[in-house]
């Protein structure tokens, strides 16, 4: 197990802007950061990142939490993972106390398979230091003209062409052949005649390369035959899996990270070497999806560094044709697209192999053009004088233009495009129009047959009673959350406190008391004897009070940790949902407005008051429930009490300015 000073040391140095900012792309918004949801497909970022508070706040989504939970929720890690990781990216030295045999066997499915990749990469690696691997893979890779720097970078490796050396490796070293199978790393062949097992390497004779995830974890692999076998596919990836899903990876995504969000573009290419080759190269803003259509979860994954893809292809007919496939995809995510492809008989590898990177960058932005722009020349061209294709092509081009969400770009490019082809604007508005009343039909078909799939569900929900809102429940909420904000700050309280006079009228005294919030409201609600009905807030509330007393403030990055999952995403909502909508330098317009600073006071009076204030009608109805109707009964205390409670009542309501 990890010893607690290293997690203190993780909590300590960790920043969570700068962890989330590898895998979002983030842009500063007030004191905070925001950006597009690495969660749900949105356009409009609703992704909040606090530094002061060190938490983080997905409004699509719901999810929220600190640096390890990002982690936890993003990359599915344990937090011993999560807590590894930072500590291997602060440089942080990690301490671990004795497992006992029971913890070393506690390990759920995905963690052992991600512990067999790992184990599967670092063993490939070796095999290319071999005798075997420098003469056959080792020199395939040289013959590529990858140096020795970027193969050890992309951690490029060797699977023996033995039937089964890795599968007996990795048993040897303690794996699990159940693992190994799941991985799809191994081949498992039941025996026909009940006798054992045959087990084989699924990459035998294969040069390997790791795919990794957006944090650095190998999902899968993808592997190059090495000799001319017509009966054996070129190249072959890992199987589907839990941890493995090819629709969801982009090859280089990695290596490519940082450079895609520092240099605001991404650059697509078909496979492995591709990628490392323009890396080599210099570009290493580029990413594949190994050979394979792309799709949504692709393009999320590029959505979070950039707005801007540019895809390279072949310059053969084949290349173009395959530049068209998938981009609709990108364009309806409401990204900007460019296509660029390289002279005739090159491609992204060779041409990078022969050009600096110089060369390399003049030549991609001299030749990327825009989506829209290319597939119109290239359908004019293929549809040259004969008006059937024309028109289908013309069909074509509207559907593209169609996916984008932005109306202002749909109109630019409908211009360009009607006189690049040649035709009217008002032909191709026209046909915009249909295919986006189509799409709108479409859309609502689907819409209805959700509702249908729902009806049984909804007619139960209309059996029930309706929901009505739960006043002191969201009166508690206020005070946790002005707990967690404000809880350490010492302000000016504008109280009254009141005493019955002779006459029997309440008088008041008003009072300016300094004080810190916590005490505050810890000494309101002993006074009043309240406690909180919310279970959630119940539990909490002593939590928050005791470490005020003791720390004298709360680090809600800190308090995270010793609190429940459901705890932590409660403590994640309530404080950057108070961050969630600010004012943009109104000040800069001459108009100015309190700061919550300086609401504070007012706030959790009023809060503590209506608190006070629905318990007292609470209480004056169970006095009136205990009214007998029996006319010989004798009410008179009871009435009595109800008309103190009534004149409290109405105290509270003229300080809160309602009218009663």
């Amino acid at each position: 197990m990890i010893a607690r000073t290293t997690v203190d040391a993780v909590f300590d140095t960790a920043r969570v802007e700068e962890v989330i900012g590898d895998f979002v792309q983030l842009k500063k918004s007030g004191s905070n950061y925001k950006g597009l949801s690495p969660f749900s497909e949105e356009r409009t970022p609703s992704f909040m990142v606090s530094p002061v508070k060190q938490i983080w706040k997905d409004f699509s989504s719901g999810k929220g939490g600190n640096v390890v939970t990002f982690l936890m929720e993003h990359e599915h890690f344990t937090f011993p993972e999560a807590i590894k990781w930072l500590a291997k990216k602060y440089g942080i030295e990690i301490e671990e106390t004795q497992q006992t045999d029971e913890e070393k066997q506690v390990q759920d499915e995905k963690e052992s398979m991600f512990l067999v990749s790992k184990f599967a990469s670092e063993w490939f690696e070796k095999q290319l230091k071999t005798e075997d691997g420098r003469a056959i893979a080792y020199s395939y890779f040289k013959e590529r003209g990858f140096t020795d720097d970027t193969i050890n970078y992309f951690k490029l490796g060797y699977n023996p062409d033995v039937w089964s050396a890795f599968t007996d490796a990795a048993i040897k070293a303690g794996y699990k052949l159940e693992f190994l199978e799941k991985t799809g790393l191994t081949i498992v062949k039941e025996s026909i005649n009940g006798g054992e097992q045959k087990k084989f390497d699924r990459f035998k004779g294969r040069v390997m390369f790791p795919i990794r995830s957006m944090s650095g974890r190998v999902l899968g692999f993808g592997g190059r035959i090495l000799v001319n076998d017509k009966k054996a596919a070129k190249y072959l990836n890992s199987p589907q899996s839990p941890i493995y899903d090819k629709s969801k990876v982009l090859y280089g995504i990695y290596e490519a990270k940082q450079t895609i969000a520092k240099e605001d573009v991404c650059y697509l290419v078909e496979g492995y070497t591709d990628v490392i080759q323009l890396y080599q190269a210099g570009i290493k803003n580029v990413v594949s999806s190994s050979g394979t259509a792309l799709t949504k979860e692709q393009i999320r994954l590029i959505q979070r560094l950039t707005k801007n893809i540019t895809v390279l292809y072949d310059g053969d007919a084949a290349g173009l044709r395959a530049a068209i496939r998938g981009t609709d995809l990108i364009l309806e995510a409401g990204m900007n697209v460019r296509v660029c492809t390289f002279p005739e008989g090159e491609d992204p590898d060779s041409f990078a192999k022969n050009h600096t990177t110089q060369e390399i960058q003049e030549f991609l932005d001299s030749n990327a053009v825009d989506f829209i722009r290319f597939k119109s020349n290239l359908l004019k061209n293929e549809a040259a004088g004969d008006p059937i294709k024309k028109a289908e092509m013309i069909r074509d081009i509207v559907s593209s233009i169609s996916k984008i969400p932005d109306a202002i770009s749909r109109e630019i490019y409908v211009r360009e495009s009607a006189a690049i082809l040649e035709i009217g604007e008002d032909v191709l508005f026209s046909s915009l129009a249909q295919n986006r009343n189509a799409s709108v039909k479409e859309e609502r078909k689907k819409q209805i047959r959700e509702q249908q799939q729902q009806t049984l569900q909804k007619v139960s929900d209309k059996q029930s009673p309706s929901l009505s809102v739960n006043r002191r429940e969201i009166l508690e909420q206020a005070l946790i959350k002005a707990l967690l904000l404000y809880g350490d700050r010492t302000v000016v309280f504008n109280d009254e406190y009141f005493q019955e006079s002779e006459d029997g009228e309440l008088e008041t005294e008003k009072i300016s008391v300094e004080n810190v919030v916590y005490e505050k409201v810890y000494m309101e609600l002993q006074s009043d004897e309240m406690e909180f009905s919310n279970p959630a807030f119940k539990h909490l509330y002593p939590k928050l009070i005791d470490i005020l007393l003791l720390e004298g403030r709360i680090d809600v990055n800190t308090i995270m940790t010793e609190l429940s999952d459901e705890e932590a995403q409660m403590v994640a909502d309530l404080v950057m949902d108070d961050d969630k909508y600010q004012l943009h330098k109104w000040d800069e317009h001459q108009i100015f407005v309190k700061t919550k600073e300086d609401t504070i006071a007012p706030h959790v009076l009023d809060t503590i008051l209506n608190l006070r204030r629905l318990m007292i009608e609470e209480k004056i109805k169970a006095l009136y429930n205990s009214i007998s109707p029996d006319p010989t009964s004798d009410n008179a205390s009871a009435l009595e009490e109800v008309m103190e409670y009534n004149k409290l009542h109405k105290y509270i309501g003229n300080r809160l300015n309602r009218v009663i």
